[in-house]
């Protein structure tokens, strides 16, 4: 049984076969899901070309979300491609490795607002762009981590990020779920050793301790996470919106 059979969607952040959102994008492929991938540099692109043969990417377009336009531009792009789109996720993030370590007071404002421009505002900009051509029942999904609720250290500016994000998910589905029957959720994934997560200090030590303490004893594949996605974005969570879903092995609910 193909979950997304006749589906479209769109999978911003791919960074290459090991990234989180290239399990989400595997998991829709292979359950009957049109993909299309943004890029943000010529770099990325490159990965990206042979992911997109492999995987039957229909396209992949240039877009850069801190620019408007950028994203204006990647909504005629869709338009003209496939008309309309099902399912789209949002899987960016960025700040400024040097406030991913020591303490998180020490952050200046430009390097603070960039962070929320990327990792935020961006998520709600793109639903607002793309509200006119996201069919009625349509999903949106984003990606977060527990070093939104909790202390992490290293994690700092992110993490305050990343509650933003989730307060985000929350309000855009009382919206979109009003407009046109959207649904909005996140995941929020224990730590992968991604490229992303190459640029937090002492990562190996983050991932070592959720591994120790979780219940399952492990840390999560992207698998994991893909197979999580396709689930909320199927058919079968058609009552689920407004969620923070954790694959994460467990490790969130232990305290002490």
């Amino acid at each position: 049984m193909e979950l997304l059979k006749g589906k479209k969607a769109l999978i911003m952040g791919v960074a290459n076969n090991k990234s989180i959102a290239y399990g989400i994008t595997k998991a829709f492929y292979e359950n009957g899901a049109e993909i299309g991938l943004t890029y943000q540099n010529e770099k990325i692109k490159k990965r990206l070309e042979k992911i997109s043969t492999e995987l039957e990417v229909s396209f992949i377009e240039k877009c850069d979300v801190s620019s408007e336009e950028d994203i204006k531009a990647l909504v005629n792009t869709v338009k003209e491609k496939w008309g309309s789109v099902d399912i789209i996720v949002h899987s960016i993030a960025y700040a400024n490795k040097e406030y991913l370590r020591d303490y998180y007071y020490k952050v200046d404002k430009q390097s603070f607002l960039q962070s929320m421009e990327i990792s935020v505002y961006s998520f709600t900009a793109v639903a607002r762009e793309f509200l006119p051509i996201i069919n009625e029942g349509g999903n949106l999904l984003t990606l977060t981590y527990y070093g939104s609720e909790k202390v992490i250290y290293s994690y700092n500016l992110m993490g305050v990020a990343k509650a933003a994000l989730e307060a985000s998910v929350r309000y855009l589905a009382r919206d979109l779920g009003e407009l046109k029957n959207i649904r909005v959720n996140a995941i929020s994934a224990g730590p992968i050793k991604t490229l992303a997560a190459s640029g937090i200090d002492n990562f190996s030590n983050i991932q070592k301790t959720a591994e120790e303490r979780a219940p399952l004893k492990k840390t999560v594949s992207i698998e994991e996470v893909g197979n999580t996605a396709l689930f909320l974005c199927s058919d079968l969570a058609t009552g689920i919106t407004g969620e923070i879903v954790y694959v994460d092995a467990g490790y969130h609910i232990i305290g002490m």
